[in-house]
C-alpha cells in the first residue's frame, strides 16, 4: 500500500483515527470531487478561491483565468493550500452537541507552477473537461489559440497531502440514549438531474447521457 508521509503540517492531530494517508483513498476522493478551494495569503490578507481541477497521477491541475489573482499569485511560488471536501451525510444525534457530518476531505500543501508547455496544458484542459462529463473533450470543439491564452493552468505536486474521513452514526453520551429523539444518519449525495437543452440547440442533436455527468475521470 502506497502512502503519503505525514509532515508537521499535514499530520492530523485532532481525531487522528480519522486520518487517511493511503494514496489510493486520497486519489479516489480527489477524483470524485469537482471543486477545490485554493487558499493563499497576499499582503497579510488570506484568500480562499473555489475553482475547477483534475488529477493526473501525482499532480493536481487547477483551472483559472489568465487574469485571475489566484493564478497570478499562486504561480509566483507562494505557499498555497488546496482542499477538496465531499459531504456524505448528516449525523443526527440525541443532543445538539453531538450532531456531526460524514465527510471525506483532502488537504494539499505546496507551491504551484504555471503550466507553460503547450502539450501539458492541452492535456490538462482535456482532463478538466472529461472530469465533468466522461468523453466530453472528444465530442466538442477544442480551444482556439486565443482561448488557450485566456486560460491558465496551475500544477501542484501531490507531496504534502493528508485526508480526513468520518463515517458511521452518532456517538451520544450514555445517558442520552434513552431520550425519545430520533438519531441516525441522513445520507447526502450529488447526482445529475435531467439535462435541460440550450434554447439555441441545433435540431436533431441527441441529449447528453446524464450517466456520463459526474462519472468522468481524467
Amino acid at each position: 500500500m502506497e502512502t503519503y508521509t505525514p509532515t508537521n503540517r499535514t499530520q492530523v492531530h485532532r481525531l487522528p483515527k480519522r486520518a487517511v494517508y493511503d494514496k489510493a483513498q486520497v486519489h479516489a476522493i480527489l477524483d470524485e470531487g469537482r471543486i477545490c478551494h485554493v487558499g493563499f495569503v497576499l499582503d497579510g490578507q488570506p484568500f480562499v478561491i473555489p475553482t475547477g481541477y483534475a488529477r493526473r497521477g501525482d499532480t493536481l491541475y487547477i483551472h483559472g483565468s489568465a487574469a485571475s489573482r489566484m493564478v497570478r499569485e499562486s504561480s509566483s511560488g507562494i505557499p498555497i493550500s488546496v482542499t477538496v471536501t465531499l459531504l456524505d451525510g448528516f449525523v443526527l444525534a440525541r443532543s445538539a452537541f453531538h450532531h456531526s457530518m460524514n465527510y471525506r476531505s483532502v488537504v494539499i500543501l505546496g507551491r504551484a507552477r504555471l503550466v507553460t508547455d503547450a502539450d501539458e496544458k492541452m492535456e490538462a484542459l482535456r482532463s478538466f473537461t472529461n472530469h465533468i462529463v466522461d468523453g466530453r473533450w472528444e465530442e466538442v470543439r477544442p480551444p482556439t489559440p486565443s482561448e488557450m491564452k485566456a486560460t491558465s493552468v496551475l500544477a501542484l505536486a501531490l507531496e504534502e497531502v493528508s485526508a480526513k474521513v468520518r463515517t458511521g452514526g452518532p456517538i451520544d453520551d450514555e445517558e442520552d440514549y434513552a431520550l425519545p429523539v430520533w438519531a441516525g444518519v441522513v445520507p447526502v449525495r450529488l447526482e445529475a438531474g435531467e439535462p435541460i437543452p440550450d434554447e439555441r440547440l441545433a435540431p436533431g442533436v441527441a441529449t447528453v447521457d446524464k450517466g456520463r455527468v459526474l462519472s468522468g475521470g481524467s
